[in-house]
């Protein structure tokens, strides 16, 4: 639902009648858009000239809708069109403009209504409704929910009742979820009717509710048309219960058409409804849930239970119930040989089969959906009177919400239909009565003379319904009592032979030709006030009769579902007399809620739906015209307008065309009555065109309230003028003498300031002078009061010198020279600000290249003066591995060594033995140095037991692992050589934490060799790199003194 506030051309600034609301917001009275009528249309129907044309009427809405002004009022009633989209109109902000404002004050607003009858509670003391109606997907909900928005929100608090006023909002979900249902007109349509009271205590603050439903289409729940859904809490159950809760309830999350009662199925022989001691299972599993739109409406509902006062146990015995349901509708039998029906589903009662009682498969079936749809219609009946509980208060005033399925004529209209029809014909009823009683009331109360007005008076109808004895209810109740082989055919010839001569009533059989064609021989025609309409007899005695049998009243009674014993008393049981049918039921819960009706004063909604696409922005007018003429509003209007169609208060006719007359304007001081009086005489009104009340001004026709507001659009120019004219010069003259005023009083104070500025500026710069003359003479001297303001003055410039010349790189050396006073100064502000150049730097530094400095850092000060070929590795970065594509690590080592490898390097081993060179990988990983031979881990080496690294100080590539001789099956120390010794030596000591324990020697390393013995590599330097086996034993290196590799 949502409405469009006032069109900015109504936002006319010279309006003097324009008013400012209690937030500054400009609040627009009715009548200032008539002068866009011909585009917006009239907000008030009463003010149609052609108000008996139909074409003007649905005009009329359909300038209103296109400029997105959805809500129209006919007198006090507002006519609401669904728009289909979320409009900006109903924030705090506007709840508050329509707060304590008069009705026909400002733009047409379903805040108005609510507001307008919360005045009346609180006013008058006397109880209030609404009465909401409409088709199906027109917006009856959501005007319901705003209304309940509105007082929830605007109404006076108290500490506690912040959390009925939740309850209040909270219980339309969960009704939703179990009364509402996709159909082919609407996703969300209420299979429903509601009666809601809001109850206020003596401040007008909400603190309780209660809850009347009338009608729930039970059939739903065993049968849907192709298109539509059953009740929303099965697919929400099933879409969104969690494994557990369906794992208890015995159902699956799986697509709902595995469930018979969620698709449009024809029944076959083979399949047929579980019975009788079968329903002892079923009730053991009964559980519910409330939601509206599958996923999301789920969490919506569990939320609103537990808001409501649901306990854990109560949720979980009501979803039960809903599971039950569905499990009914799976529940398959099957016919014997013999023509007997048994079970043929593979439960655990299939040996009590032969206990069911000797039913055919007829009458199974119609068992089954009757069980079922008892089960849902008295749980939805307990649902109400919980949520009737949590909402229960005792108050001192009460506003009722009727939410009621409006006139419904479709193709084929059943027995649903006709209920849905008669209770539409019972409230134009009571509208027509009380639109009239209140008409007269208002004429009476002014002291003008009540003229009668014509209208259909539909009573006939009504008692064409529901008269004893020999209505249409009464027949079909004596039909369905009666012994004998009654049928929906004997229902129809029975109302042929006792309904045949009325004028109102119309079958196949009594018609004349012409009509003959339009009606089936299974029909019956009512001329209703709204219209004609057929209805089909098929079904209609058993749905009239909705009995269940009473045996499977007593298993009922035996469950261990709490809810389901609630909901079928064994009092039923002792009772002999037949239960009520359908009708007669419906007939008596319409005849209390019209008793609840006449005893407040009732306001009126009626909603109408554009296009049956369900698209913003489309009006079909021919979909448009029958809902106009099913709602009745042309003989609302008609009986409206039968008097005069216009009326205000003598307040706000003067205060808004008071400008048209020299007498009343600007202001008239006499009594208001007077002041109306000589206004309407000086514009010429007729004395058929109004009359004069106690309080108001009645004027009979539009024409002439149009012709008023046109003459004050053309004074509004006049008086304008007149206004800005007389504005501005009183504005300029105002104006010049205060500049006036102010450029003597600004001269003769600026005059005095400048002298006296100028003296003290003279005077301080004498002193100046004086103190900078003494304080150069006395610069050499300890500082004292004569020289400091000169050296405070040789400090501050220097300063500022610095301050313009600070280096801008670490490796800028330059720097001002300081004044005897400041060297020392300046040698710590030289230190700060280097330091801070480097912190600068540092903090720029990448995390990569920060890496790369510490292990360069960590190289400078192991091997910088020490090792030849260090100088030639400064420029060269270290990498992280030196296995490129040429040389990757063998996947079985991968595998081995896993994501541990932290580097490789190519090294070539020296063996104990002979020093035969052999090509090896050194695999460095977190905790272990890895030699590997192609495939295979030669040897590994824990940080923990490497004892040290010696290098030699030459630029060749030998480093030799120490190792203890008592670890484990170690041979010895390894003697390894690599062109990267810098890089795999320093990453080696970083990732062992050796750093501290490599060795640089000068001529020769000795390390351990097996059993032992000891070997010695000497180094002397050569031409180039050769590695030879000495007759000492020794292996001698002839390293060259300068070295490419790193």
């Amino acid at each position: 639902m949502g409405v469009a506030s006032a069109h900015p051309i109504q936002m006319v600034l010279t309006d003097p009648l324009l008013r400012v609301g209690v937030e500054g917001g400009v609040r627009l009275v009715m009548e200032s858009t008539l002068s866009a009528r011909d585009r917006v249309g009239v907000q008030d129907f009463l003010l149609l000239e052609n108000y008996t044309s139909e074409a003007a009427f649905i005009e009329n809405l359909r300038r209103r809708y296109k400029e997105n002004l959805i809500y129209t009022y006919i007198g006090s009633v507002l006519v609401s069109v669904n728009p289909y989209k979320e409009l900006e109109i109903y924030s705090k902000q506007h709840m508050e403009r329509y707060r304590g404002v008069n009705f026909y004050e400002i733009s047409p607003h379903i805040f108005a209504l609510a507001d307008n009858s919360y005045r009346a509670v609180r006013t008058e003391r006397r109880d209030q409704c609404i009465l909401i109606s409409g088709e199906s997907g027109a917006g009856k909900t959501e005007a319901s929910k705003k209304i309940l928005q509105y007082y929830t929100t605007m109404c006076p608090t108290r500490h506690n009742t912040h959390y009925i006023r939740e309850r209040l909002l909270q219980s339309n979900p969960v009704l939703e979820a179990f009364g509402n249902a996709k159909t082919l007109r609407n996703d969300n349509s209420s299979r429903f009717g509601k009666y809601m009271d809001v109850q206020f205590d003596y401040k007008g603050a909400p603190i309780g509710g209660h809850i009347i439903n009338y009608l729930l289409e039970k059939s739903r729940v065993v049968h849907q048309n192709h298109g539509e859904r059953s009740f929303h809490i099965f697919y929400q159950l099933l879409e969104s219960g969690d494994n557990s809760l369906l794992t208890r309830l015995g159902l699956q999350k799986t697509n709902p058409q595995h469930y018979h009662y969620l698709v449009k199925v024809c029944v076959c022989r083979t399949f047929v409804m579980i019975f009788t001691l079968h329903i002892i299972y079923i009730c053991n599993l009964l559980f519910s849930v409330s939601s509206i739109s599958d996923k999301h409406s789920w969490k919506i509902v569990t939320k609103a239970f537990t808001v409501i006062g649901f306990n854990e146990e109560e949720v979980e015995e009501l979803l039960k119930v809903v599971a039950s349901v569905l499990h009914l509708g799976n529940m398959q039998f099957g016919v014997d040989e013999f023509e007997e029906t048994h079970v043929t589903t593979d439960t655990q009662l299939k040996y009590l089969a032969e206990m069911i009682s000797p039913l055919n498969l007829d009458q199974v079936l119609s068992a089954r959906d009757a069980l079922a749809k008892a089960i849902y219609g008295r749980t939805f009946t307990w649902l109400v009177q919980k949520i009737n509980q949590s909402l229960a208060f005792q108050c001192s005033s009460v506003i009722g919400l009727l939410d009621i399925y409006g006139f419904e004529v479709f193709q084929q209209n059943s027995f649903e239909q006709f209920c849905i029809n008669y209770c539409n014909e019972k409230l134009q009823q009571l509208f027509i009565e009380l639109t009239l009683k209140s008409e007269q009331e208002e004429y009476e109360a002014e002291g003008i003379g009540w003229e009668t007005v014509e209208y259909f008076n539909n009573k006939i109808i009504c008692d064409l319904v529901e008269e004893k004895f020999r209505g249409i209810i009464a027949i079909l109740d004596e039909e369905c009592l009666r012994p004998g082989d009654a049928s929906d055919i004997t229902f129809l010839e029975k109302l042929e032979d006792t309904l045949g001569g009325h004028a109102h009533f119309v079958t196949h059989k009594l018609a004349n030709g012409k009509t003959r064609k339009a009606v089936g021989r299974e029909e019956f025609r009512l001329l209703h006030y709204a219209g004609e309409v057929n209805y089909n007899v098929t079904g209609f005695l058993d749905k009239n009769n909705d009995l269940l049998y009473r045996n499977l009243k007593e298993v009922m009674c035996q469950s261990g579902n709490q809810i389901v014993k609630q909901c079928f008393h064994p009092d039923e049981l002792i009772d002999q007399r037949r239960p009520e049918t359908a009708a007669t039921q419906f007939k008596l819960s319409l005849a209390g809620l019209m008793d609840i009706l006449i005893l407040k004063e009732p306001s009126y909604m009626r909603c109408i739906k554009p296009n049956n696409g369900k698209q913003p922005g489309q009006f079909e007018e021919v979909l448009i015209r029958h809902q106009v003429k099913y709602l009745g509003l042309m003989e609302n209007l008609r009986v409206r307008r039968a008097g005069f169609a216009y009326r205000r208060s003598f307040e706000a006719f003067l205060q808004r065309y008071k400008p048209l007359c020299p007498d009343t304007w600007p202001n008239w001081r006499g009594q208001l009555l007077d002041g109306v009086s000589t206004l309407v005489k000086h514009l010429n009104y007729k004395p058929e065109e109004y009359r004069l009340g106690r309080t108001k001004i009645f004027i009979r026709f539009p024409k002439t309230l149009f012709l008023t507001e046109d003459a004050l659009e053309i004074r509004k120019k006049t008086i304008a003028i007149t206004l800005q004219k007389c504005w501005r010069g009183y504005r300029e003259r105002a104006k010049y003498q205060r500049i006036r005023h102010a450029v003597i009083m600004i001269q003769s104070w600026w005059r005095g300031v400048k002298g006296r500025r100028r003296a003290r500026h003279r005077r301080q710069a004498a002193d100046t002078i004086r103190m900078f003359i003494k304080g150069f003479i006395l610069r050499n001297e300890p500082r004292c009061p004569g020289n400091e303001y000169f050296l405070d003055h040789v400090r501050f410039s220097y300063l500022m010198t610095i301050k313009r010349n600070l280096p801008k790189s670490v490796l800028d050396k330059a720097w001002p020279r300081p004044p005897p006073s400041l060297t020392e100064a300046s040698a710590y502000l030289h230190h700060l600000c280097i330091r801070n150049l480097v912190n600068d730097y540092c903090r720029k530094v990448q995390p990569e290249w920060r890496n790369q400095l510490e292990q360069k850092v960590v190289a400078s000060d192991m091997f910088k003066g020490q090792k030849d070929n260090y100088p030639q590795s400064v420029p060269r970065l270290f990498v992280g591995t030196r296995l490129g594509n040429n040389e990757e690590i063998n996947l079985k080592v991968l595998q081995t060594l896993g994501s541990d490898n932290k580097y490789g390097v190519a090294v070539t081993k020296y063996d104990r033995h002979g020093y035969r060179a052999r090509p090896r990988q050194l695999l460095l990983t977190a905790s272990t140095a890895v030699l590997v031979q192609e495939s295979k881990v030669k040897q590994r080496i824990d940080y923990t037991s490497l004892l040290g690294v010696s290098v030699s100080c030459h630029s060749d590539g030998f480093f030799v692992l120490h190792l203890p001789p008592a670890t484990s099956k170690q041979k010895g120390d390894l003697v390894l050589q690599c062109d990267h010794v810098i890089e795999t030596v320093t990453k080696l000591a970083i990732m062992a934490e050796k750093i501290h324990n490599i060795n640089i020697s000068q001529d020769s390393i000795k390390f351990a060799l097996a059993r032992g013995k000891e070997g010695v590599i000497d180094f002397t330097p050569g031409a180039e790199l050769r590695v030879i086996k000495t007759k000492n034993g020794h292996l001698a290196v002839m390293a060259p003194r300068i070295s490419s590799s790193v």
